[in-house]
């Protein structure tokens, strides 16, 4: 009795100490993986507020006299003392971003969730086997959509369209049958209950489905940059216009890139309650 009394208090404190060690590696580890994902976009931010000469230094500068000569350059393109400029094209730029991203957005959702309920309670030939692929640069040049927003948008729904279908589809199925089913028995016709019932139950998933796709709308890089000319380049192909045979302007595509991420970190914030449901939603029955 005495030996267990003894060694008990020593049991709880080896359980204790075992539990503030991973407590203590498992924050370590938070920390060190939050510092490699947040590193690069502060360095980003850094370089955007510096002066060409402070970018240029060795070793590179933590304090110096911020700037926003850079933003600044983004809408009038001057030559201001020692900051030079390409054409100020970059609100063109994001305001075909702006454009193209939620014309993608609301094509892909308006054609996907009838697609998705479709295919989440209806059965069809060859139903889990659909796809083609397009030579889309000969199609558009040929058909005049090539450097418009429509071709844009049209060709967006390559990426979006699936990703919104597959999204939305899985939401819906977990919605049960029962409810589909009495609203029928009330009169509802299947249209009805997409709009009457299940559309406001998926709410949570339609807004998740909307953010990432117009994340990935606004991130798209390869179809603009072959489908897409200047009057018709989105942030993501503008910000390589301050590349040039003769300097690369690297504080003003920091710039840019920092007015670029503002769209979908806004939006992220704005529809964040959202989200949470809807990326949790169906995991508890």
């Amino acid at each position: 009795m005495v030996a267990q009394t003894v060694s008990y208090p020593r049991t709880v404190r080896a359980v204790s100490y075992g539990r503030t060690v991973r407590t203590v590696a498992v924050a370590v580890a938070a920390m060190l993986l939050l510092a490699w994902t947040v590193f690069p976009f502060f360095w980003i931010l850094l370089t955007s507020l510096k002066s060409p000469g402070d970018m240029l230094s060795v070793p590179p500068k933590f304090v110096f006299t911020p700037t926003i000569d850079n933003y600044a350059a983004l809408v009038i393109g001057e030559q201001r003392g020692q900051y030079s400029s390409t054409r100020p094209d970059f609100p063109l730029f994001f305001l075909n971003s702006m454009i193209i991203s939620f014309g993608a957005v609301v094509l892909s959702v308006a054609a996907g969730i009838p697609a998705a309920y479709a295919l989440a309670r209806f059965t069809f030939p060859f139903k889990d086997a659909i796809a083609f692929v397009i030579p889309l640069y000969i199609l558009y040049q040929r058909v005049g959509l090539y450097n418009t927003h429509a071709g844009l948008i049209f060709a967006y729904q390559l990426i979006t369209l699936p990703f919104t279908t597959w999204m939305l589809r899985s939401f819906f199925m977990e919605i049960p049958l029962e409810i589909q089913e009495a609203a029928q028995i009330d009169g509802c016709s299947w249209l009805g209950v997409l709009v009457r019932v299940i559309l406001p139950l998926s709410m949570p998933g339609i807004a998740v489905t909307v953010i990432l796709g117009f994340m990935f709308s606004w991130n798209a890089f390869n179809y603009p940059f072959m489908l897409a000319g200047r009057q018709t380049f989105p942030v993501t192909v503008g910000a390589i216009q301050f590349i040039s045979y003769e300097q690369v302007l690297w504080g003003q595509m920091a710039a840019a890139t920092i007015v670029a991420a503002l769209p979908q970190l806004l939006l992220s914030l704005m529809v964040q309650k959202y989200i949470v449901r809807g990326l949790t939603m169906g995991a508890v029955k």
